[in-house]
C-alpha cells in the first residue's frame, strides 16, 4: 500500500539511490542530475521544505521512500494551472504505486489550491506513463512534434490535462 507524504531528511538516501538512475533521468527534465549524489538528495529535500509554490511529496510504501510526487503551479497568465510530475525507484515500477500516488495529488489539488488546470509533458517513449495518466483520468491533449531534445535526440512531447470538476 503506498501513500503520499512529506520528504523528510532521513529520505536522503534513498531518494540519492533510486534517483541515481539513467532511466529515471531519460524521462525527467535536465535539471534532474544525473548521476545523483547524496548532496543533490539534501539540496532536493531543502528545497521542496523551503518557500516556494511547488506541492512535492514523497511516494512511500511500508519500506518508506520510493518515489517523488508534486504539482508546480505555472505564473503570470498561466497562474490557474500546474504541471504535475513525478518519479519512482525502478524496483517499485510496474506495481501501481504512482496511479495512486497520481490520484491522490490531483485530490489534494483540488482540495487545498485554487488550481483549475493540471498539466502533464511526457516523453514519447515513455507510453508507461502517459498510461498513468491516462488511467487517471487524463486527457491527452496534443503531441508536439520535435519539441523536446534528451540525450541529444529529438523527442515529441505527448501534453495530457485535466480540468477541476
Amino acid at each position: 500500500m503506498s501513500e503520499i507524504r512529506p520528504i523528510v531528511k532521513k529520505d536522503a538516501k534513498r531518494i540519492a539511490l533510486y534517483a541515481n538512475n539513467r532511466e529515471i533521468w531519460l524521462n525527467l527534465r535536465d535539471y534532474f542530475p544525473h548521476p545523483y549524489s547524496i548532496d543533490d538528495a539534501h539540496e532536493f529535500i531543502e528545497m521542496v521544505n523551503g518557500p516556494g509554490p511547488n506541492k512535492i511529496f514523497a511516494i512511500a510504501n511500508k519500506e518508506g521512500f520510493i518515489g517523488v510526487v508534486g504539482i508546480h503551479p505555472l505564473t503570470d497568465i498561466y497562474n490557474c494551472t500546474a504541471e504535475l510530475g513525478y518519479w519512482l525507484g525502478e524496483p517499485h515500477w510496474g506495481q501501481g504505486h504512482v496511479t495512486k500516488a497520481v490520484n491522490m495529488m490531483v485530490d489534494y489539488t483540488w482540495k487545498e489550491t485554487k488550481i483549475e488546470r493540471i498539466e502533464a509533458g511526457v516523453f514519447d517513449f515513455n507510453p508507461a506513463s502517459m498510461r498513468v495518466l491516462e488511467k487517471c483520468g487524463f486527457t491527452k491533449e496534443a503531441i508536439r512534434k520535435k519539441r523536446l531534445i534528451k540525450d541529444g535526440k529529438l523527442c515529441d512531447e505527448h501534453m495530457y490535462y485535466m480540468l477541476r470538476p
